[in-house]
Formats: structure tokens, sequence, C-alpha cells
């Protein structure tokens, strides 16, 4: 069995939103929805947060996630998740529990669902890939490209433009949602990147392509969170054993 571990970076500066990893969403805190989604998929066998904040730290915890110092000089406006993420692959190669793929969750996607990212892992598993992503189709977008002062439709031939119900579908484009990556943790460690090798996604809909990095956004996702009823199931705080 292939040993698999979620790793979310929620760092404490924000510029969008002040802390943003922990604002209200949906009657909860914001990360605490990533964690139980990781939590409960059976094929995750250990869920950590990146942080370099107490409180996301504190909140996180209570939620069931291991935590792992991030380093301030790897937590700036400038860092790259993948940073992050390497540096807890490194702490926990120290534990000798270095797994054999990490998925990269984003706290600020949290429109998904326990059940995809079980079927996103199979995929990835089965399939002989090294990387995956989470992808959605701007389905009836006309997309165009601009070059400098050049534009270029991307998806259509404007000079040739089709009734939706005709155009050919040879072309499609996709959308990162940047909910979840997964990811070989050797390629990881190697490239420094989340996607290489032999690349994959997983399709969702649309409108969980949608991402939380302002008020506006927050609030379209959580009126997208209620309507799919994504919020029906709640994170669950683990229950602390009992001192004999």
């Amino acid at each position: 069995m292939m040993r698999t571990v979620a790793i979310i970076p929620a760092r404490g500066g924000s510029k969008g939103i002040p802390r943003k990893n922990i604002i209200d969403f949906c009657g909860y805190p914001l990360v605490s929805w990533t964690i139980a989604c990781a939590r409960r998929c059976p094929r995750i066998d250990a869920v950590y947060v990146s942080t370099d904040d107490a409180e996301i730290a504190e909140v996180s915890r209570h939620y069931g996630a291991e935590i792992i110092e991030r380093p301030a000089n790897i937590a700036g406006d400038t860092s790259s998740s993948e940073s992050a993420v390497i540096h807890a692959c490194e702490v926990i190669r120290q534990k000798n529990l270095l797994p054999d793929a990490v998925i990269m969750m984003q706290a600020t996607s949290p429109l998904r669902e326990t059940s995809e990212l079980d079927d996103a892992i199979t995929r990835f598993a089965e399939g002989s890939l090294d990387s995956l992503f989470s992808a959605a189709q701007p389905e009836d977008m006309l997309l165009w490209i601009q070059d400098g002062a050049d534009l270029h439709s991307l998806n259509f031939d404007y000079k040739a433009r089709k009734r939706r119900q005709d155009a050919t579908h040879g072309i499609k484009t996709w959308i990162e949602t940047g909910s979840y990556y997964i990811t070989k943790t050797e390629l990881l460690l190697a490239s420094g990147n989340r996607l290489g090798g032999r690349i994959g996604m997983w399709a969702v809909p649309f409108w969980k392509s949608f991402e939380i990095d302002s008020v506006d956004s927050l609030q379209v996702c959580a009126a997208l969170m209620r309507a799919y009823k994504l919020d029906t199931v709640v994170p669950a705080v683990p229950q602390r054993r009992r001192r004999s």
C-alpha cells in the first residue's frame, strides 16, 4: 500500500483577508474544513498543517492535524507553497515516516468532498502517475490570450465563430483549482516542484474551482458550500482518550 500524507500550508500572514486561514467559514474556522476532509479520507495516513502562527497551530491541532512549525524565512508573502511542503517532508523524514506520496491541500479551496479526494488518490496510484492536480473545465467560456498589445483567441477561432452546439471540442482548456496536488515524494524533493514526470488530473465541476482570496470570494464560496450542501458534513473534533 502507498503511504500518503496530506500537508496543508497555512501561514499567518494574509493580505486580502486578515487571519484568512482561521476566519469563520460556514460556522467553523476555514482551515478546519480542509483538515476534516483529509482526515475522513481512508487513503490518507496522516494530516499535517505547516504554519508559522501559534493560533492557527492551536486551531489545527484542535481539529486533529499534526503541526509542523514553519520557519519565518519560508513564511513570507513571496514564499512558495512548495517550500513549506518540502520543509514539512524533511521534518517528517527525521521521524522515519517519509511517505511515498504527498497531497498538498489548499485551505482556501474548501469546495471539495472526501469521496473525490479518495478517487483522485486511487487514480494517482493505479495510473502509475508521478503527479496529479484537481482541475475544472471552464464550460462555454471563450478564452483569449493577451501578449503585449496582441490578442489571440485560445479555445475557439474568432474568424470562424460557431454556435456553441456546433463547436468542435478538439482543444480543451482546464483550470487548476488549487484544491489539491498529489506528488511522489521523491519527485517533489528532487525537483522542488509539485508537478512533474507523468502528470495526470482529476476533473471536478467548475463550481469547485472557486477559492477564497477576497471578501467577495469568501461570500461566493460560502454560498456554494451551502447550495451544494457541503456544509452538512461539519468538521469533527477528535475525541480525547480518558485517563484511567
